[in-house]
């Protein structure tokens, strides 16, 4: 069954076992409705783990964004443990556990029913859905990278490793699970996401895992759109796009997902590119609203991404965006943003005048505020004429109050 795993494959049926007082994951840091999920699954006899991302970074010491279950229980199986259980899915199903706004990924732990040769001839078609029903160790196999791979058994707090992942961890080494030229061509995202992991997590990619991703970075082409475009705006959160961007353009996946982008970085001086600077303070104001529990909006992320380009064509902000509306399908909405923030630098950059209301009216005047600090910044100009608008804003806020 694992075959295409290559020359790394561990011991077959042996995994690596850390038992509780040789980690650090304590179950005050596990969110109390994911432990729910798990004892219940646990006490009705059924396998039950914490997989995924949450252990790893659980594991770093990280709070986790989300907490997914593996289970051997069957999705019918599952919902009828919970009466706040929707499944979805058609070909294989999951099954949702609700509190509130909140799910827990409940997910009966699966096998690959495909050979290495249907794998490959399937590749340009995406990420494949033939599973079936499998057990712990088949279903951390099927998992992309071995730091991901990695379960945290409620029944004894225990951590279970059947692909490497832990070593791993302490290399801080992004590595793929079995054969990186298989892997990426069964679903070409995983480069993305081999990038975006390395980017958060401040590790690097292992060298046959890079090795794959510049030789086959152009089958990101193949990828259905809207995940190449949610991946794309995946890269930022975490303050952590500048590393991220360059790793994408030095692999050549930026050349096939943005190629006019890519070309102006590359006349840009490339690593040297002012392209990164921007990035850079875009990362910081990123850090600072994610601890105000704000996001970032989507459009000026894509701005402080062609801003340097931008800089460089003034007023050609549509024409800009356009090449990412068009590479990309990004969203209407985040288009159009976009283009405001890149237009607004002009106009913000003298004070306001009396038709200073039209443009403090506009819902997304704020997040351009901003922009335009992140290009002041980068640019190194003072912020006096921003402040000016800034009390302009709050004094007509406080008027409509």
């Amino acid at each position: 069954m694992f075959g295409f795993l290559g020359k790394r494959k561990m011991k077959k049926g042996v995994p690596v076992i850390r038992a509780r007082p040789d980690h650090c994951i304590s179950r005050k840091n596990i969110d109390p409705d994911a432990l729910r999920v798990l004892y219940r699954l646990d006490k009705l006899g059924y396998t039950a783990y914490l997989v995924g991302g949450g252990v790893r970074d659980l594991l770093l010491g990280r709070t986790p964004k989300d907490f997914d279950v593996g289970t051997s229980a069957k999705p019918n199986e599952v919902k009828h443990a919970f009466r706040n259980c929707f499944l979805i899915g058609r070909r294989f199903r999951l099954a949702h556990v609700r509190f509130g706004q909140k799910v827990i990924e409940t997910a009966t732990f699966r096998q690959n029913s495909q050979t290495v040769g249907e794998i490959i001839a399937h590749a340009a078609e995406g990420p494949f859905e033939d599973n079936t029903y499998g057990t712990p160790e088949t279903d951390a196999y099927r998992r992309d990278f071995t730091v991901n791979g990695l379960f945290y058994n409620i029944r004894d707090f225990s951590v279970i490793d059947w692909v490497g992942g832990l070593k791993d961890l302490d290399r801080k080494l992004i590595r793929s699970i079995g054969d990186p030229m298989i892997r990426f061509r069964e679903d070409p995202v995983r480069m993305m996401r081999a990038v975006k992991f390395a980017s958060r997590l401040d590790f690097s990619i292992e060298k046959d895992t890079e090795k794959a991703i510049r030789k086959l970075h152009s089958m990101i082409r193949t990828a259905s759109e809207p995940r190449v475009c949610e991946e794309v705006f995946r890269l930022f959160p975490y303050g952590k796009s500048e590393s991220a961007f360059r790793m994408m353009w030095d692999y050549g996946l930026l050349d096939d997902l943005l190629p006019e982008l890519s070309e102006f970085i590359r006349q840009d001086g490339g690593q040297k590119s002012r392209t990164w600077a921007y990035l850079a303070t875009l990362d910081r104001y990123e850090r600072s609203m994610a601890a105000q529990g704000y996001e970032v909006p989507n459009g000026l992320r894509a701005a402080a991404l062609h801003a340097a380009w931008a800089h460089d064509r003034p007023g050609k902000g549509r024409e800009i965006m356009g090449t990412m509306l068009k590479s990309l399908k990004i969203p209407k909405s985040t288009y159009f943003t976009a283009v405001l923030m890149i237009d607004s630098v002009r106009r913000l950059s003298n004070p306001p005048d009396k038709n200073r209301h039209r443009i403090i009216r506009n819902r997304d005047f704020p997040d351009a505020l901003d922009f335009n600090r992140v290009v002041a910044r980068t640019e190194g100009k003072p912020e006096t004429v921003l402040d000016q608008w800034q009390d302009l804003y709050n004094e007509e806020m406080s008027k409509e109050k």
